[in-house]
Order: structure tokens, then sequence, then C-alpha cells
């Protein structure tokens, strides 16, 4: 390696971009180009940082094995970088199996964390959960090990488990400044922020307040019933009830929950369940269905008793009954909720993380620019979609989890 190309690296490693590109910006030659896109995707220049690095593996040819494989790997995270989830993870496979049999040990680890976050970012956490437990963080450098600690954060807060998440990213602040990089840094100090930032909402006795997640944690432990509004479920301290496949029983579910202590009229359950503007026989009798439907899905955990007026939701061991929602409540509401996150994203992989149509998601994203609420920059494939202001709750209760797109 000549002495320009080892100090452009250097620089990288460091975290200065600019650095490197005064030593290669007019190289061509493989090495120069492999640098020169990852100095790219450092300024957030993502789409000529790919070109570079394709152009890189190409020019290295199939001689340099290595070289090749961390070309795919670089490539691979500037794909993350830039929420095109689509990426072909077998690329990254054949990688990493190449750099592990040539003994490049800390990039093969690289691309294992690189295909652990896209799981992450897709839902998959028991996936994730696995393939960390296969990865050993004590031989690699300080920003393999600050990534390490973030991965372990980003899954312990998906999981509520905050306490577990605070150590870890205790750890990746001390490996992020052992590492002297400025950006691994600023991604620590933003997921710390997740800790102090609201959650959730708790609905109770007609009151409504934001969580933290310690304080999530804290109620799903605590012996009360809880109405999930975040995962369309029903909690008790021994089992529970899901009726994510249920919308009609759920909102109904929700508002007797909403409503507890006291019952709540046949006339307004009629308007939530079925968004009928007046309540006539026909309403009524179907009511009574599901209302029957509701009752024997909830009976490990509570009786819907009716009363003069209409029903209550009347538990068998809990103390009291409480609602926990999203922290915004809105018809688009995951979408949002991905954006939150700062990066910029493509409509594809919004589809992929949501579990839902390209068309789809295009759709409701048309709908939020119109309302100011999302804007796009780019055109055809390259374009990606932001929040216009970061609203000021965390996304972690929600995301990523299997959620159907609203």
């Amino acid at each position: 390696m000549d002495r320009l190309i080892s100090a452009a690296a250097h620089a990288l490693a460091g975290g200065d971009p600019l650095g490197a590109l005064n030593r290669i910006a007019l190289r061509d030659d493989a090495p120069a180009l492999a640098l020169r896109g990852v100095a790219m995707a450092q300024l957030g220049d993502f789409v000529r940082a790919r070109i570079l690095v394709r152009k890189a593996a190409r020019a290295f040819g199939s001689q340099q094995a290595v070289a090749r494989a961390r070309c795919v790997v670089a490539e691979a995270e500037i794909a993350l970088a830039s929420r095109d989830l689509g990426w072909p993870a077998k690329s990254l496979d054949a990688a990493r199996d190449t750099l592990e049999v040539h003994g490049d040990k800390a990039n093969a680890a690289h691309a294992r964390y690189l295909e652990i976050r896209r799981l992450l970012l897709l839902g998959f956490l028991d996936q994730a959960e696995r393939k960390l437990a296969d990865l050993d963080p004590a031989p690699f450098p300080p920003s393999s090990l600050a990534a390490h600690e973030l991965v372990v954060a980003g899954i312990a807060l998906r999981r509520l488990r905050p306490a577990v998440a605070r150590a870890a990213l205790i750890r990746a602040r001390e490996a992020a400044q052992r590492a002297g990089i400025p950006a691994l840094a600023a991604e620590v100090d933003d997921a710390f922020l997740v800790l102090s930032t609201p959650a959730a909402r708790l609905i109770a006795r007609g009151g409504d307040r934001p969580l933290l997640l310690d304080e999530v944690e804290a109620l799903m432990a605590s012996d009360a019933l809880i109405v999930d509004a975040c995962r369309h479920v029903v909690r008790g301290a021994e089992s529970t009830v899901s009726l994510a496949r249920r919308p009609v029983l759920f909102a109904l579910a929700r508002a007797l929950g909403e409503a507890w202590p006291d019952d709540m009229s046949r006339d307004a359950l009629v308007a939530v369940a079925f968004r009928a503007k007046a309540a006539d026989d026909s309403y009524r009798a179907r009511l009574r269905v599901e209302i029957g439907r509701l009752r024997t899905e909830l009976r490990p955990l509570a009786d819907v008793s009716a009363t003069d007026k209409g029903f209550v939701l009347a538990p068998r061991r809990q103390c009291r009954v409480v609602v926990l929602a999203r922290p915004v409540e809105e018809k688009h509401a995951t979408i949002l909720a991905f954006l939150a996150d700062g990066e910029a994203w493509s409509s594809s992989a919004l589809a992929l993380a949501l579990g839902a149509s390209q068309r789809t998601v295009q759709r409701a994203l048309d709908l939020l620019a119109a309302t100011g609420k999302v804007e796009s920059f780019g055109k055809g494939r390259a374009r990606r979609w932001t929040t216009v202001s970061v609203p000021g709750f965390t996304t972690t209760l929600l995301l990523p989890a299997a959620l159907a797109i609203d």
C-alpha cells in the first residue's frame, strides 16, 4: 500500500473524509476508488459512494478476493445507511465467508453487524439476537465494540429492557471515545436520547400522561390489566390475549379500558366499533355479537358485564385497568415513527419494514406529504423520504415489530 493510500485510510478511520479526499481525490486506481467511496458515504452522498465502491470492486479483479469482499461490505453499509434494505444479503454472506477464510476477522465481524442491524430494522429480533450471540466482541477494535454495544442496546430497547440498554450504551460511549470518531460518538448520544424521551402514553381514569421507557417496563411488571394499543393485545399478570387480527374486538376492549371503572353506553360502543353515526337495532344486534366474542377472548383476564346503560370491563384478578397507547396516534403513525429516526428512507425500504406493498406505502407518503408532515428529495429510485421535523417521541417501543400498515 503506498503512502497516500495509507494516509487516506487512516483519515477515514478517524472520521476525517475531507482529509482522505485531499490525498486521493484525483486517483482512479482500485484502492483509491474504494476509499473515495467510503469518504463520500461519510459525507452523506450515498449515491456517489455506491457507484465508486462498485467501480472499485470491479477494478480489484478476481485475483484480489479480500479487497473485493471488503468493497461488498462497504456497499452493504452504505445501503444500510441510506435505508436501502433490499440489498442482497447473500452477497454480504459470501463476502463475510471470504474474509473469514483469509483471516480478516475484524471486517468479517463488521459484515455480521451489518446483517444484524438490518434484521433489527426489519423487526426480526429473535434472528438478530441469535446472530449476535455468536459474536465475541473482545478482540475487535473500539469502533467495532461500539457497534456491538449499539446493537445490544437496540435489541434491549425493543424488548423493553431499558436497564440493559442503558448499560450497553454506557459501554458504547466509552468505546466510541477510545475510537475517537465523532460520528460514532454522535450516534451513541442520539441513542441515549431514547431513554429520556416519552415512549408511550398511559390512559387511565380519564387521564392521559406520557411514559418513559423505564415507566413502561414498570407498568408491564405491575398487576394492572393493560390494554396495549401499541401491539393490540390485552395483558394480565399471568397471560396475554392478542387481538391484533380482531380490530373490532380490540376497538371495543380499548374503549371499555378507557372508560373503566365506569361503563360505556351501547350507542358509544357502536360508534367506536362500527363508525356509525347513529345506532339502530341492526347495529345494536351486531354489538351484542361482538361483545360476546370479546367476552370469550378475554375470559382468562376479565369479564365484560352488561349494565343498564351499556357494558363495563371487570378484571378478574387485576386491581386496575389502563390503556397503553402510542405517543402519537394518527392514520399513518407507523410510517412517521420509522421516519422519526432521522434517516432518509426509500418507499421500498419502508414497505419491507412494514410488511406492506410499496404502492400502499407510496400512497400513505403522498398523503403525509400533502399535509406537510414528510418531505422527499431525489427522483426515481433515488427518492428518499424524511420527516419535516423529528417528532418529540421515541420509536423504539413501536419499532421494529411486525406492524401492519395503518
